[in-house]
């Protein structure tokens, strides 16, 4: 199983049968070389999205469009782009699992909010999400964008990860801190892998408070697009 970071809050995962985008931001983001575009997308066979936010749905409906490829998420927000993109989707919601290439993903809740801009200003995206990704006897959680929330209780519980894939920049989601109580509190990682930061100077620059609140976790820091194997 493979994992590479594409800044902010993108991940291609090589998971079972599946080479997974996760909220691809290519265009525009800051931390992404613009002319390894090809190599952050290559083979990608499904794109799975936490919620509406330009900066997790940046990229998902050209690389859908070029690809052929299904775009998974919640169904208000998938629906819609069935509806008026044309693309090939995936829509469920939260407790609901899908087969992505032999990857089971269960949709899980996140607080946050979530929506698109228009002429007019946002609109209604659906709610927003995290997942259970089981595979190769492996379950990550990816936070999508959060707060620490008391469902982290049962769903440490129940679905047992042992990767987290933790938003953890601060002013919009967790910050470094909030993400290993949360880690702590609710969960018996293995592994940590942070996200959500480093993109702006708002955000938070480096995860030494993670790893300091997580003694005995492996926390990594991903580099862009530089493979991680799990």
């Amino acid at each position: 199983m493979k994992l590479t970071w594409l800044g902010h809050s993108g991940f291609l995962l090589e998971i079972e049968d599946a080479v997974i985008l996760i909220d691809p931001w290519i265009s525009g983001n800051p931390v992404f070389p613009a002319d390894r575009r090809d190599e952050a997308t290559g083979g990608a066979t499904h794109i799975l999205v936490t919620h509406g936010h330009g900066d997790h749905t940046g990229d998902a409906l050209a690389i859908a469009k070029q690809k052929k490829i299904p775009v998974a998420g919640i169904y208000d927000l998938i629906s819609h782009w069935q509806g008026t993109e044309g693309i090939e989707g995936i829509g469920f919601n939260k407790g609901g699992t899908i087969d992505l290439g032999g990857a089971k993903v269960t949709m899980v809740n996140a607080c946050h909010s979530s929506s698109m801009g228009s002429a007019t200003g946002p609109v209604y995206a659906g709610a927003e999400a995290g997942y259970m990704i089981a595979g190769e006897g492996h379950t990550i959680y990816v936070s999508g964008d959060t707060d620490i929330m008391a469902d982290m209780g049962w769903m440490g519980e129940y679905h047992k990860p042992d990767i987290g894939i933790l938003c953890a920049g601060g002013h919009f989601t967790m910050d470094m801190k909030r993400a290993a109580f949360a880690a702590r509190k609710y969960f018996n990682f293995k592994t940590v892998i942070p996200c959500h930061y480093r993109t702006f100077p708002l955000l938070e620059q480096s995860a030494e408070a993670l790893k300091a609140g997580l003694p005995g976790v492996q926390v990594i820091e991903p580099q862009v697009l530089e493979p991680i194997q799990l």
